[in-house]
């Protein structure tokens, strides 16, 4: 026979409304993050101008990706060659930043 945990089930269904309320978050974030990207980035890593990296181009992606996500967030804040601090992004929070350099992972994944 089968006993009911109230606190198990209670448990459960938290959990369960937790990850059906962030599901909408990490959509939204994304949807930031693109139109982000194709206001002040696209620019160069959709043509490669300036020899920023292609969006999509694993090959290009893979060493900045491969020394982590934090290693390219300082890059986006402090610029690097010709990209410019903040990637010409001066109003975007460091949280919007981060979530561009995640799709832009994403994409190169």
């Amino acid at each position: 026979m089968r006993t009911y945990r109230p606190a198990t089930m209670m448990y459960s269904a938290m959990a369960a409304l937790f990850l059906l309320a962030a599901a909408p978050a990490a959509h939204a974030n994304s949807d930031e993050a693109l139109k982000l990207y194709k206001s002040s980035c696209m620019v160069c890593h959709a043509s490669g101008m300036a020899n920023a990296p292609r969006l999509g181009d694993k090959a290009r992606w893979e060493p900045l990706i491969a020394q982590g996500e934090d290693a390219m967030m300082q890059v986006v804040l402090n610029g690097k060659g010709a990209m410019p601090p903040r990637g010409a992004a001066p109003k975007a929070t460091d949280e919007q930043l981060r979530s561009v350099v995640r799709y832009m992972i994403e994409k190169a994944s």
